[in-house]
């Protein structure tokens, strides 16, 4: 059993390099056991990451190029991931639950020159592919699929060569939605240095921060290719942490796998929390859940009361940061937030938050305003090819979230408010203007306005109030039409749950409708009823 304090991390392993290091020296050690119970160890993905990186080289891929997955959790995500990191190329995962135009849209974008699908999601993949032009020999499937080069088939020519690609760092590239609606990639300058120093140095400052055993198990109940989850598993795996993979989570599935692997550390999103606490008390108490020490949590505000309620069941072990793709600011270690619940922490090192007014002075202690981050992490963001939102993003080498919020004498970080038109649902950005660009698609729509209402699970979930054409049919069949055409549009969790019909959506004078008064009933209504 690992004795391990919620705030404090084991001692550091004796050597300063990452995944690779933990090979070498401990080549039997278990890296992954898959959804379906089987292992592999740190020697045979070393393998597999090796023999990946030599055959994607082989095709032509060098320093600074893209490859992009589009998988679910499994182990060909890692080793694609593992591959970018030691070769030097920008890595892009691929939501697996976007519609095929979305997955289009992030493969041409990210300038991938090799992509790796699993097989389950070849034919979404298909049309991003075909746009992009990439040849048969780049697009590679897991296991097998008509149309793509199996994983295997490049596997077995990266072994038959001897010379593997100059070990370079790489990077990540996400994709993030904006309030245009159009997904962009999140960028940075590839980090210099020898690919496991780097890592591995990187991975031990996480998990130190976050209270994480540097040999310990790790649950990865996420999806690898949201930020949140992805970073969390790669910072665990280059520290020695083995990863559990869970296809997909729920909550008895989650407490029977901290059992059954003695997990020490996992990251979630408060609508799992809302999920594990809505249990009956007696499946609560069904699981052995002493070895987890480390519950990270970020992705959505968490209610203190959900928070406190988790950490009265599992102990003071719940960390929290605050931060996005584009950069981290802050951590609240759970002793530390019991102190002052509702902080989402202080600054990381090297991290500076400013609090500046509408005008861009600086404000002052307790007073609310545009949260901005001072980090080397977001002087180097960009959004890929698109200038003119990046210089919306920063004031300088500050950058913001758009979020709202204060600091208190201690240097806490609260937040007020978030970004205006932004949904959070079950801890996922969804952004109104990509679901009305869908929606506006339908000759029946006259207008559209998509607001997020509260959710007692979700915390929100997305509503449509649309203002029909002259021409249009009534509002059932309308409502029943519009659900289908955006089968093909929008991912599942983007589509609208609920529809309203108006004859006229509220604008200003200007003609921009008016969110706030479409908003503001339903939660001035949830916060009486609280």
């Amino acid at each position: 059993m690992v004795t391990v304090g919620a705030d404090a991390p084991s001692a550091p392993p004796s050597d300063t390099g990452g995944f690779w290091s933990v090979a070498r020296l401990a080549p039997h050690r278990r890296a992954v056991i898959t959804a379906d119970g089987t292992e592999v160890s740190f020697a045979e993905l070393d393998e597999q990451v090796m023999a990946f990186a030599k055959g994607i080289a082989d095709l032509g891929l060098g320093r600074g190029d893209a490859i992009a997955a589009v998988t679910p959790n499994v182990v060909s995500h890692l080793v694609v991931h593992l591959a970018a990191m030691r070769s030097g190329w920008y890595f892009t995962p691929v939501n697996s639950h976007l519609a095929p135009p979305e997955i289009a849209h992030v493969i041409v974008d990210s300038d991938a020159r090799a992509v790796v699908v699993h097989s389950t999601l070849a034919q979404d993949a298909q049309p991003g592919l075909d746009a992009s032009g990439l040849p048969l020999t780049h697009r590679i499937a897991d296991p097998m699929a008509h149309g793509y080069r199996s994983l295997e088939d490049l596997l077995q020519t990266g072994r038959r060569l001897a010379v593997p690609p100059p070990a370079s760092t790489g990077s990540v590239m996400m994709y993030t939605s904006g309030t245009t609606g159009v997904p962009k990639g999140v960028r940075r300058a590839l980090p210099e240095g020898d690919p496991d120093e780097v890592l591995g140095s990187a991975a031990r400052i996480y998990c130190r921060g976050f209270g994480m055993p540097f040999d310990g198990v790790h649950l990865v109940c996420g999806p690898l290719y949201h930020a949140g989850p992805s970073s969390a598993a790669m910072s665990a795996l280059h520290a020695g942490n083995t990863l559990v993979l869970m296809e997909r989570w729920e909550p008895l599935e989650f407490l029977a796998a901290v059992e059954r692997h003695a997990v020490t550390s996992t990251q979630m999103v408060p609508t799992m929390f809302r999920r594990l606490l809505a249990l009956d008390r007696e499946d609560r108490q069904r699981f052995d859940h002493s070895h987890l020490v480390s519950i990270m949590h970020t992705g959505a505000p968490c209610p203190i009361d959900v928070k406190q309620a988790m950490m009265d069941w599992f102990g003071p072990v719940v960390y929290e940061t605050y931060g996005g793709t584009e950069s981290v600011a802050t951590i609240a270690t759970p002793r530390h937030w019991l102190t002052k619940p509702g902080t989402v922490g202080k600054p990381l090192r090297g991290v500076r938050v400013h609090i500046l007014g509408n005008d861009g002075r600086e404000l002052g202690v307790g007073e609310a305003g545009s949260i901005y981050i001072e980090s080397p992490r977001g002087r180097e963001t960009e959004y890929y090819k698109d200038r003119e939102k990046t210089d919306r993003m920063k004031r300088g080498d500050l950058v913001s979230l758009g979020d709202i919020g204060y600091l208190d004498d201690d240097g806490d970080l609260f937040l007020c408010d978030r970004r205006v038109d932004l949904i959070i649902s079950g801890g996922v950005n969804i952004y109104p203007a990509e679901v009305e660009a869908a929606l506006t698609r339908h000759r029946s729509v006259g207008d559209v306005a998509v607001i997020g209402v509260p959710d007692d699970d979700w915390g929100e979930t997305v509503l449509a109030i649309v203002e029909p054409a002259a021409d249009a049919v009534a509002a059932p069949e309308l409502e029943a039409q519009l659900r289908d055409h955006c089968q093909g549009l929008l991912a599942r969790y983007k589509q609208p749950r609920r529809y309203e019909f108006v004859e006229t959506l509220p604008r200003q004078p200007n003609g921009k409708i008016e969110k706030r008064r479409l908003r503001d009933p339903y939660w001035e209504s949830r916060d009486r009823a609280i």
